[in-house]
């Protein structure tokens, strides 16, 4: 299991940051490597709601489909995959601090076979990737 935390502090406000990171049609747009990704349910966001998305890593497409398995508006999103090479939990929590909102993440995952004998390698990686992914999100939502 790979477990993995990182935060940092984005000067707007906690519901413009949870709004855009709990729309994952938005995950292309701040996270390396991802390709795509929309909704297959229909509604309002909510527990039970899915999506679908395609990225990349290590020169591999990974498709994985995802369910919001927590929802607490405007604080904190929990989604988990329900099909995929790389089995994944991730949640978002935002929090309101002096200078904005604090977004803190928590990624669980267990790598398969594809990527089971690298794995003190893959959390390195994987570290290196959600830092740097919401390193992106403060400076697209700070312009």
């Amino acid at each position: 299991m790979i477990s993995i935390k990182s935060s940092i502090v984005i000067q707007r406000s906690p519901e413009e940051v949870f709004h855009y990171i709990a729309n994952f049609e938005n995950n292309p747009t701040w996270q390396g490597g991802m390709v795509d990704a929309h909704f297959t349910s229909e509604g309002s966001l909510r527990e039970g709601s899915t999506y679908d998305q395609v990225a990349t890593f290590l020169g591999k497409e990974i498709r994985t489909s995802f369910v919001v398995t927590q929802y607490i508006p405007l604080h904190k999103i929990q989604i988990k995959s329900i099909k995929s090479t790389f089995p994944i939990t991730v949640t978002r929590v935002v929090e309101l601090v002096e200078d904005g909102a604090e977004v803190t993440a928590f990624v669980e995952g267990n790598p398969g076979n594809l990527f089971k004998l690298a794995k003190p390698l893959m959390k390195k990686m994987v570290q290196k990737s959600v830092t740097n992914d919401y390193r992106n999100l403060k400076k697209l939502l700070e312009k």
